[in-house]
């Protein structure tokens, strides 16, 4: 099966990456990361379907996606070369969401949160675009967390 993302998110993926290849991986994705500590609720996600940066062989881009199992909610941030955006949604009440990858706190803008069946739905876009950003979701630009 063709490897179409490499994921992030449990500190033994430091050095070995997940892999996504299908729909029903996104959803294994969702579930571990629901079922998992609240210290790895956060993921890093490259397609490898992408170019790497000629200069250094990195990825050309980068998608977040994190849930809160305790409010069914999630965030998405994507950026690339056209700048940083994050998801647009209703406030959660939260100023600043804080979501954690590898035991780190990443802060999310206001209103970033989203009900987590449609970060899932555009995981599944992310996938089957070859890595481009979701449409699905509305967008914000973030200048720094």
């Amino acid at each position: 099966m063709k490897v179409r993302a490499e994921v992030r998110y449990r500190l033994e993926h430091g050095g070995k990456p997940d892999f996504l290849s299908t729909s029903e991986d996104v959803d294994a994705l969702i579930s571990s990361l629901l079922t998992g500590p609240a210290s790895e609720n956060l993921a890093q996600i490259h397609s490898t379907e992408r170019d790497l940066l000629p200069a250094f062989g990195d990825p050309d881009h980068e998608l977040m996606a994190g849930v809160d199992k305790d409010l069914q909610v999630g965030v998405l941030s994507f950026m690339d070369g056209s700048g940083n955006v994050a998801t647009r949604g209703p406030s959660t009440g939260r100023a600043k969401p804080v979501y954690y990858i590898q035991g780190q706190m990443t802060e999310f803008p206001a209103y970033s949160e989203i009900p987590i069946a449609v970060v899932c739905q555009a995981l599944k876009e992310f996938l089957s675009s070859g890595g481009q950003r979701p449409t699905c979701v509305e967008w914000q630009e973030v200048d720094t967390w």
